[in-house]
């Protein structure tokens, strides 16, 4: 089936990008963008990659044989994405090695494609690669490094571990392997880094992504090469598709709620991350809502025999997504205290009357995080969102060393985006003095709301009309600041 093809995707000298320019541009623009010039120094690019280009797939089950991978099975359809079946590393290299030597129409051999595969958490001490700096700010991974997103197990295990591990990929899969398509998950980013081979990408902009939903709006297109229903899917023509070839060496930004389907033209072996900050929090939000509706709707007739149906439901939210309303609170009500601790530090190490706080970038920085969280908390407010989601209690988060581990992490993120000195969270006791006066727990977005604009008036207080705090989380001009508290 012919589509139509609107134009190509941007391609950009990373090198001469600076990350200002990134975050305006294709973050906040959520514009998709392809970056040369990241991937000199990956070690991935010299032990995976033998001498002729192709990948070195002797190395793997050398050096990594024995991990279990999910594995798709290209050639076969299973709901919306492709039948998964695990096995060791070893065999797939096998199935992937036999394959080459083989005709796969006289043989019947299945197409099969590596993905998914949680390397970084499996191997930590293996350094396959940098993330770039454009993707530092991740907070998704930070995250998941330190808690689970979902504390229910039966509900992690029905979702494979999804919500307890890690979005941070390897990909591995021999010319003719593809991803149907889809859009990421959580409305995430996500970036892809071709270590060897040449991959085709096609997308669809966010805008028209109703043209991809059947009449009643619940089932996609799968493979838009297929010979696409126009009764079944009646806007799908007029879809206008933006393409790209990705050579190796070449890093793909893919944005939030993009719907995309991908071919690998030659052998290929790709590093993945799905991640996401302040400047898409609320499409996450959008997403787990519209997940929310969709799953309450399709068990909308056993309500009136349900003793918990809204339990259910969450429950429910949670095995297809990998969090529901509550674990996406928790979330960002961590993120808050953590963009606050780092915020305090700061002020007691710039002196909130100099002319650094005012100018500096980070400040800025932490100042859009909060904005971020409070729209969000607004959405989840005015969608009717209340009640005692969960309890966070803020003085008992600064005496956990797994959520200190979270602001320094993120404080070494923004350290190193805005070239300015690591710091660590030295101002405990101050905040601890702070929200002992204000109360310390947490439990809907209508408290997160008030905390975060009592931590703003703490932190602003004493400054003068210049607050970029205050110009930056109410987005108002320095004449109005004054009155604003």
């Amino acid at each position: 089936m012919s589509l139509k093809i609107g134009g190509t995707i941007e391609k950009v000298n990373a090198k001469e990008l600076f990350y200002s320019e990134f975050a305006e541009k294709y973050l906040a623009g959520n514009q998709p963008v392809l970056l040369t010039g990241l991937m000199d120094d990956w070690t991935a690019s010299k032990h995976w990659v033998s001498s002729n280009g192709q990948p070195n797939l002797l190395f793997f089950p050398t050096h990594f044989g024995k991990s279990k991978v999910q594995v798709a099975d290209c050639d076969t359809r299973e709901f919306t994405d492709q039948k998964r079946i695990e096995m060791s590393v070893s065999e797939f290299v096998n199935h992937w090695l036999q394959g080459s030597k083989e005709n796969h129409d006289v043989n019947g051999k299945s197409v099969l494609y590596l993905k998914d595969w949680h390397f970084v958490k499996e191997y930590p001490e293996y350094q396959a690669y940098i993330t770039p700096l454009f993707f530092t700010d991740d907070w998704l991974n930070l995250y998941l490094d330190n808690y689970h997103m979902h504390d229910d197990l039966d509900a992690d295990r029905v979702s494979n571990d999804i919500s307890c591990s890690d979005y941070r990929f390897v990909y591995m899969g021999a010319k003719g392997s593809w991803t149907p398509l889809h859009a990421d998950v959580f409305r995430s980013y996500s970036w892809s880094a071709n270590v060897c081979g040449k991959k085709k990408w096609l997308f669809l902009p966010p805008q028209q992504f109703n043209l991809l939903f059947d009449r009643n709006m619940k089932n996609t297109v799968y493979n838009i090469f297929d010979d696409i229903s126009e009764t079944e899917f009646p806007g799908f023509k007029k879809a206008i598709w933006l393409e790209c070839i990705q050579e190796p060496n070449e890093i793909i930004f893919v944005p939030s709620g993009w719907y995309h389907q991908v071919h690998n033209l030659e052998d290929t072996i790709s590093i993945n991350h799905n991640w996401f900050n302040g400047y898409n929090l609320s499409w996450v939000w959008d997403l787990l809502l519209r997940d929310y509706k969709e799953a309450k709707e399709y068990i909308e007739d056993i309500k009136d025999i349900c003793d918990d149906f809204e339990g259910l439901c969450q429950r429910n939210l949670a095995a297809n997504t990998g969090m529901n309303f509550n674990d996406f609170f928790i979330f960002i009500s961590r993120f808050s205290l953590a963009n606050v601790v780092e915020l305090y530090y700061l002020r007691g190490e710039l002196n909130s009357e100099s002319s650094i706080w005012h100018c500096s970038a980070i400040i800025k920085h932490f100042a859009l995080n909060l904005s971020s969280i409070r729209k969000t908390a607004l959405k989840m407010k005015s969608e009717g969102v209340e009640g005692n989601l969960s309890i966070i209690n803020l003085l008992e988060a600064l005496s956990d060393p797994k959520f200190l581990k979270l602001c320094t992490g993120l404080g070494r993120i923004y350290s190193v985006i805005h070239e300015e000195e690591n710091w660590s969270c030295t101002m405990k006791k101050a905040l601890m003095a702070d929200f002992a006066m204000y109360g310390s727990q947490v439990c809907s977005p209508e408290d997160l709301i008030t905390f975060i604009d009592y931590a703003v008036s703490k932190l602003s207080s004493n400054c003068d009309e210049q607050n970029p705090l205050l110009s930056v989380l109410y987005e108002i001009q320095p004449h109005e600041q004054n009155q604003h508290f």
